[in-house]
């Protein structure tokens, strides 16, 4: 029991906020990550793990069948669920896969700005150990192993502020890679290579077009980037 407490008093351990060049170097540190080619082709897999998660989890929100997940090395992803076809289940899990990973991000700035940078390090041990159990192939039984030991290693050994630091850069990545997913959706549906995306897919369940949709989904991560962004620099400046 008091290996218990003790871990517990450390998941709820309140940490300060980061001062305003640290914050900086945090935002600029997961801009790069966002805006570099090479970088991205890589970061852009722990994107698609909270896409297929949000799925995921919409899915049994909405009380349908979690069937599996699959993970593939070309960043794309399919979420199975079993359930009604049509109706306002299928409409929330199809619609939660572009707006998950900015929703994700504003609720991790929420905690962030409340100080629990460590508990939000270890809430996305716990979501990603979830997952897991989900997953339905190798490549992202892998995907999601390599990214829950970089979490846990951060988790584990970093110090405190070390701990906060990079909390915030999980936290600016997935704010700012949000709106960048949406915009490659729409350049694949320009390009018609995107005939089945979740715009589409939305389009057939509710009749409001395939680009309305991809609106939508730009609309709430961008708000979710301001948001979240102005939580974060609200609480540097208060430090401050």
């Amino acid at each position: 029991m008091d290996a218990v407490s003790s871990f517990w008093d450390q998941v709820t351990a309140s940490s300060p906020p980061l001062p305003g060049w640290l914050l900086a170097l945090t935002a600029a540190l997961a801009a790069v990550l966002v805006t570099s080619r090479a970088l991205w082709s890589r970061a852009r897999h722990s994107v698609t793990i909270a896409h297929e998660g949000a799925h995921g989890l919409a899915a049994l929100v909405t009380g349908r069948r979690l069937a599996g997940i699959r993970l593939h090395s070309d960043t794309s992803g399919v979420t199975v669920s079993a359930g009604r076809p049509t109706g306002p289940g299928m409409v929330l899990t199809a619609a939660a896969g572009y707006t998950g990973p900015g929703l994700f991000g504003l609720g991790a700035a929420a905690l962030l700005a409340a100080g629990h940078a460590i508990g939000l390090l270890w809430a996305l041990l716990a979501l990603l150990a979830l997952l897991l159990v989900q997953i339905r192939n190798w490549y992202g039984l892998w995907s999601v192993l390599v990214t829950g030991a970089l979490v846990f290693a951060a988790t584990w050994w970093l110090p405190a502020t070390g701990q906060a630091a990079f909390a915030h850069v999980v936290t600016w990545f997935l704010l700012l890679a949000a709106p960048k997913t949406v915009l490659e959706l729409q350049a694949k549906r320009r390009s018609g290579s995107a005939r089945d995306s979740d715009a589409d897919q939305l389009a057939r369940l509710t009749g409001l077009p395939g680009l309305a949709w991809v609106g939508v989904f730009l609309l709430v991560d961008v708000g979710a980037l301001l948001l979240g962004a102005w939580w974060l620099l609200h609480a540097s400046a208060v430090l401050s």
